[in-house]
């Protein structure tokens, strides 16, 4: 596990405008992937960006142990080189079975604001797909996504009797509260996993809903399935109807409602609309949202709401923390047979190498007289006897590796190079004694 790391940032403690410093504009990933990439020594990498964090997941070669390479993805993220000290404080780092247990906390919503939430799942799988699309991941993310998103199932599987907690919790009850009696419709802008969470839950408690998405299809085919109304996001920004409030979370780089779009929203409205914000970086512009009056709760506000709940919610979790242990302890064993599985088909080589050396010796000398299938029968006895010989140090390294660190793998096998070649000098001197 030594060569997987993370390196990122989230509301745990940042604040949404500094996780929006690090995310990239989704119709920017295709081409700044490849030079994040590029920035990280060609390692693979799964780049994460969601309402309250961002993570760039990577895996080293299996010879290389993934460092802190801070630096080197704050000077990507953001096109300029830290300030001394900056990219620690800004970042936090994870490395070895630390950033596996990482991504399997973050995948089975462990580390979420609202702790066993199920939107990150999905979150995580886009992003691992996007990767895919942009070929930077490979054998070693691919094996870690899909052990952590099988985790994240088998979550799911344990909490099946209990509805698991969301942001989107949070906002469907300040608009409930907000709409009261009333049953003017709600806009959900844009179509993620956090509005088509809150759309379903309003539209089960009987409001409107009006679906608006810059793609108009995406919008029209998932209003047809809730029964509500659909627009374009350039409509709703030009001629909006009345709405008693909007719900955004669509992946923009810059404000989709700016002061002209939120006039237009204030005065089409019979009362001021209640705007609530998951956007990263905001969908609304907060300064125009001030200026007009308009109430505004964005992720920090949000976020913030969680944190009474969070610990119930992580004791109510507390078999999921034992699968997840139980889970990094095969994995581990797993990834470290396979790191150094090269390493022990060389040193099995190596104890069947000398064993034939040693058979070949005694073959044109002490025993050259015996026939040629005593001969087969000696090499074939020299075989089983080194791969049997070979067996106790094997299964002991591949045992230890799942526990000792690189360096100790490496110094066990460099050991074993160094006597090996002392055997060969010492036969070779002999040779020439005789």
């Amino acid at each position: 596990m030594d060569h997987i790391g993370v390196v990122g940032l989230s509301y745990r403690h940042a604040s949404v405008e500094d996780v929006a410093r690090f995310a990239i504009p989704k119709g920017e990933l295709q081409m700044r992937l490849p030079e994040l990439r590029a920035a990280l020594a060609g390692a693979e990498l799964v780049f994460l960006s969601t309402c309250n964090r961002v993570e760039v997941i990577f895996a080293m070669r299996d010879d290389l142990a993934a460092g802190d390479l801070r630096g080197a993805v704050f000077r990507s993220l953001t096109g300029r080189d830290p300030e001394l000290g900056e990219a620690a404080e800004a970042l936090r780092a994870w490395t070895g079975e630390a950033a596996v247990e990482h991504v399997f906390l973050l995948a089975c919503g462990l580390n979420s604001a609202q702790a066993g939430e199920h939107e990150i799942t999905a979150q995580l799988r886009g992003a691992w797909d996007t990767a895919r699309e942009a070929q930077v991941c490979g054998p070693t993310l691919n094996r870690l996504m899909g052990e952590a998103l099988s985790m994240a199932s088998r979550v799911r599987r344990l909490s099946a009797a209990a509805r698991p907690p969301s942001l989107a919790d949070l906002a469907v009850e300040r608009v409930l509260a907000h709409c009261g009696e009333r049953r003017d419709p709600v806009a959900l802008v844009g179509v993620s996993p956090m509005t088509r969470r809150c759309g379903q839950f309003l539209h089960e408690a009987g409001l409107p809903l009006l679906i608006v998405n810059r793609s108009a299809d995406a919008a029209e085919e998932w209003a047809r399935s809730l029964g509500a109304r659909s627009m374009s996001l350039e409509a709703f920004r030009q001629a909006p109807p009345n709405v008693a409030a909007v719900v955004l979370a669509a992946g923009a780089s810059e404000a989709i409602l700016d002061e002209a779009a939120l006039i237009a929203l204030t005065k089409a409205a019979r009362t001021a609309p209640l705007l609530i914000d998951f956007g990263l970086p905001p969908n609304v512009e907060p300064g125009a949202a001030e200026k007009l009056g308009l109430a505004r709760i964005g992720m920090n506000a949000l976020i913030e709401a969680t944190r009474e709940q969070r610990l119930a919610q992580l004791l109510r979790l507390a078999p999921v923390r034992a699968a997840i242990d139980e889970r990094l302890e095969r994995l581990r064993g797993e990834l470290a047979t396979r790191a150094i599985g090269p390493k022990l088909a060389e040193l099995r080589d190596s104890f069947e190498g000398i064993a034939a050396a040693q058979v070949e010796e005694l073959l044109k000398d002490e025993l050259h007289d015996v026939s040629e299938a005593q001969q087969e029968l000696l090499r074939r006895f020299a075989t089983t006897l080194a791969r049997r010989l070979a067996h106790l140090p094997l299964a002991g390294i591949r045992a230890a590796a799942a526990h000792a660190n690189a360096d100790t793998v490496d110094a066990f096998f460099r050991a074993a190079r160094l006597q090996r070649a002392a055997r060969a000098s010492n036969a070779h001197t002999r040779k020439q004694d005789q």
